[in-house]
């Protein structure tokens, strides 16, 4: 028995190594990640700069409504979509170029192959994220402090919001594997990830006011993005949209898992 659970470990070791090897000798791996983690950096500096210089000559009515992690999180909504289409060709790549088909007949038990998959973009993604979204914090809060406008980090939530920044953004990745994984062509995946995520919400407006008010917040790009807000009044609590949004994402890698022992290739 011993020996079993040692031999499975061993396995899975493997694939997970064959799949890092994967994951980086890819170019647009690296590509991706770079405008990722530009974006989140470099949009927060350049959406900070903007409203600093011109916060002088705001009205009081934009004054009421700005918060500084608005402008923190602006890069955010360019990264969400470098990291799910990478997360999308991180499995199509290989049904496009047939290679899943070797990885399969070396991994003829199939689900250590997705689950390596999942593992390691989900942590590579990870740990490029928490420092990015990290560095926009306090890049654009340096920017913002001449006027008084900043936030601190130990103020109630900011914490919490920048890192649940970077774990939305890991499931965002993780999601868009898992809707690879289940529709295993790259134009396809990727079109149905820019769907779910960002056609969806703007149609919503199209239903009558009371069922786009009570069905929005349930979203996924709604829900996942309900981590980084630290002002009251939404329908869903940061940590409840989080993990509203995992469970999208697990429910995409779940069917994925499915799908991937039920097919050929």
């Amino acid at each position: 028995m011993v020996g079993w659970m040692t031999g499975i470990a061993v396995e899975q070791r493997r694939v997970v190594l064959s799949e890092w090897t994967k994951l980086r000798s890819v170019r647009s791996t690296r590509w991706s990640l770079l405008i990722a983690v530009s974006a989140t950096v470099g949009i927060a500096a350049l959406a900070c700069a903007v409203v600093s210089h011109h916060y002088p000559q705001m009205d009081a009515h934009d004054r009421a409504d700005f918060h500084p992690l608005d402008v923190t999180f602006a890069g955010v909504q360019l990264a969400q979509l470098a990291i799910g289409v990478l997360g999308v060709l991180v499995i199509t790549a290989e049904y496009s170029t047939g290679m899943i088909r070797s990885s399969l007949t070396a991994v003829p038990k199939r689900l250590p192959v997705l689950w390596a998959k999942a593992a390691v973009y989900g942590l590579v993604t990870l740990a490029l994220m928490i420092p990015a979204t990290l560095a926009a914090f306090f890049l654009g809060q340096a920017l913002l402090a001449p006027h008084h406008i900043d936030i601190g980090f130990t103020h109630s939530g900011v914490a919490r919001a920048v890192v649940g920044a970077a774990l939305y953004l890991t499931a965002v990745g993780l999601f868009g594997l898992g809707l690879g994984a289940i529709v295993r062509n790259t134009a396809g995946g990727i079109a149905a990830f820019a769907a779910i995520m960002f056609v969806l919400p703007p149609l919503m407006n199209v239903l009558p006011a009371s069922w786009n008010n009570a069905v929005s917040p349930y979203l996924p790009l709604a829900a996942g993005e309900a981590i980084m807000s630290i002002t009251p009044g939404g329908q869903l609590s940061p940590w409840v949209g989080l993990g509203l949004f995992g469970a999208y994402t697990a429910a995409a890698l779940g069917i994925a898992a499915l799908l991937l022992v039920r097919r050929d290739t």
